[in-house]
């Protein structure tokens, strides 16, 4: 089910599909100058004909300011030249514009496709930008076995099998896939662990699986057990649920109790599931709902996620950069996006009427493949989940405007007690984490006024740093994050883009006066003056918490109030470096763990790895073989053999 995204370099078809030309070459003019914006405008409207296509606006780095889509490239281009009639947001951005880059299309569907792809891999400044730092996750059951597996999966869709989804969260696919699990006992557990067994594992033993890996299940007992899972998956779970209680009541009449308990856990499983719908979506089918609420500036959007007439579960969207639009093209660029990383179901609602809401039905149908209707429900349980939809929205909307009330206030005194000359809108914090010196990792973590960034968080494996040198690492770190600044210190400041071309507002780092020293050292021999930096460390009484003491460069030392917000809030930005760095420290620990000397070996991956493993026993074994030894191994050739023995019988 997954798909290449068209136009993409790996889309056999993108040659045919698109056709990209740059329009003009990039100017070097560093200050917005709305003559010099119109005039590349201008350039790049003489290229071009009356063709349905895709134009991107760049700005003095090549960089995109903005993505759209025409039913014709000439037309929509040559309107930015007319600009008595745009807004002030629309001449912003084409006095920063010097270069266009355009793609013709097949079609405005295509083109209407081609443009959530470009804004999602850009995320211009001057587009309507879906803000989800996740992807959805969906139920796969595998088809490429002949017990197939159910599992949680991310990402794109390229196993074969059957995916059921999105799921609004993480917790609420593991929840449905635990209740299935016990419903149809299908095998959750990797290939490898299931050729492997020779008994049944706890799962059988706990009534969530089958076993069908020791014959405790025919291949055709499970094959029904996948049909009614899929049954149940697609929408059919009272037909599937009837069969169970004819089966359970069968078994009774038949005295065979033990195997009507276990088909009375399993439909107690699937009441289980069916209970848990916090909405009534029966007679749906598979839909999406979507509602939007506007309020002081800011835009939430409430999605229900429906599939056979269940409720898989809901988020809310927060788009950003949403400017003076009105809030049909909101949404619109909102499902676009969105339907962008997940399939379009087959019935969209709305609770209002899209802009081009044709085109964008035909747009989607095409990525579909299938015919996708979108529509405002005016009755029966459609309208009931629409106003449902409608109320969440509004109350997300609130408790967000709340919160971000309360997070402004915080920022405020946070520029007060730092003594910062404006609000941080980038603030990246440090820290470090090893054993005795070993294994040593450094993190950043990056937040913003609206939370954590996490796809701006970075680990750093401690390289030249000496064992147990907690400023020393600390010194490492900060010269690998800000040497290319130190090179181009032109970089942009505050721009949400990859971290090093960006320049933070603030650096906290979480320990003491000698933390602090080695980063100010560190930044000083790079000619850096510009970052505020503060050190976070828990101060005299070491361990308890709001005793906090902050170090500043200069040597001074504030403190705040126990029961402060700001303090709170400075000791969450600590918790959450301290949480990513123990977290990769970890890994990498289990990483070395589980390493084998034979990785070392370049030409050696999992499968012979493997062989040799199984053949020879140990690794120390595989270094003591003689050559004709490695020959007869499996699955090793005589050109390989000579490879392994070579590297360890370097210099004779």
């Amino acid at each position: 089910m997954s798909r290449t995204k068209a136009g993409s370099p790996h889309d056999p078809r993108g040659k045919e599909r698109f056709h990209e030309e740059s329009a003009t070459k990039v100017v070097a003019s560093a200050q917005p100058d709305l003559e010099a914006g119109i005039t590349a405008i201008r350039d790049t409207v003489k290229t071009l004909k009356p063709r349905p296509g895709v134009y991107r606006m760049l700005d003095t780095r090549g960089d995109v300011l903005y993505v759209g889509k025409a039913r014709s490239l000439k037309a929509r281009v040559a309107n930015y030249t007319q600009v008595k009639g745009l807004s002030n947001r629309i001449q912003r951005m084409i006095s920063q514009c010097r270069a266009m880059e355009i793609v013709t299309t097949n079609s405005e569907a295509e083109a209407l496709l081609l443009e959530a792809q470009l804004i999602k891999r850009y995320r211009p400044p001057f587009n309507v930008l879906l803000r989800d730092d996740k992807s959805f996750p969906f139920i796969l059951l595998r088809a490429d076995h002949a017990y197939p597996r159910i599992m949680k999966h991310r990402g794109a869709r390229k196993a074969k099998g059957n995916y059921y989804g999105p799921f609004a969260s993480a917790g609420s696919v593991n929840k449905t896939v635990n209740a299935l699990q016990k419903l149809f006992l299908l095998r959750s557990c990797t290939d490898s662990f299931f050729n492997n067994r020779d008994r049944p594992c706890l799962l059988y033993q706990i009534k969530r699986c089958s076993a069908p890996c020791v014959g405790r299940i025919d291949e055709a007992g499970y094959a029904s057990l996948v049909r009614e899972a899929k049954d149940f998956l697609g929408g059919k779970s009272g037909a599937v649920q009837t069969q169970i209680e004819k089966q359970m009541a069968k078994a009774a009449d038949d005295l065979d109790f033990e195997t009507a308990a276990i088909l009375r856990d399993r439909l107690r499983a699937a009441t289980f599931i069916q209970g848990s719908q916090a909405i009534n979506a029966q007679g749906v089918g598979d839909a999406d709902v979507f509602a939007l609420a506007a309020k002081g500036g800011q835009v939430g959007v409430q999605a229900f996620f429906i599939r056979g007439g269940q409720n898989w579960g809901h988020r809310t969207f927060y788009p950003r950069n949403i400017g003076d639009l009105d809030m049909d093209e909101v949404l619109t660029d909102v499902l676009l996006q969105f339907y962008e990383e997940v399939p379009p179901p087959r019935t969209i609602l709305v609770d209002r009427e899209l802009a081009e809401q044709d085109l964008v039905a035909e747009a989607l149908a095409e990525k579909a493949g299938h015919a996708v209707a979108i529509s405002i429900p005016q009755r029966g349980t459609r309208r009931k989940l629409m106003i449902q939809a409608q109320r969440n929205a509004v109350e997300a909307l609130e408790r967000r405007l709340a919160e971000s009330g309360t997070k402004a206030k915080i920022l405020r005194e946070l520029t007060e007690f730092l003594e910062l000359d404006e609000v941080p809108q980038r603030i990246e914090v440090y820290d470090n984490s090893h054993i005795q010196g070993t294994k040593a990792v450094g993190a950043m973590v990056v937040a913003s006024p609206e939370g954590f960034e996490k796809g701006q968080y970075r680990k750093f494996n401690i390289k030249s740093a000496q064992t147990n040198d907690d400023f020393g690492m600390m010194r490492e770190v900060m010269a690998r994050r800000f040497r290319n600044l130190a090179e181009n210190p032109e970089g942009e400041e505050g721009k949400a883009n990859s971290h090093e071309t960006v320049w933070p507002d603030l650096v906290l780092i979480d320990g003491g006066k000698g933390q602090m020293s080695s980063v100010r050292n560190a930044l000083e021999e790079m000619g850096i003056e510009r970052v505020p930096l503060i050190a976070i460390a828990k101060g005299p009484h070491h361990g308890r918490e709001g005793r906090e003491v902050f170090h500043f460069p200069d040597g001074r030392e504030k403190t705040l109030p126990v029961n402060s917000p700001l303090l709170f809030y400075l000791q969450t930005l600590r918790d959450e470096v301290h949480r990513y760095a123990i977290g990769a420290h970890r890994a990498k620990r289990s990483r070395a763990i589980t390493a084998s000397p034979l990785d070392e070996i370049p030409g050696i991956g999992p499968s012979r790895k493997r062989a040799l493993l199984l053949h020879f026993g140990t690794a120390g074994k595989v270094r003591a073989a003689a050559l004709d030894d490695l020959k007869r191994a499996p699955g090793i050739s005589e050109g390989v053999a000579q490879q392994i023995y070579d590297f360890y019988h370097a210099g004779g």
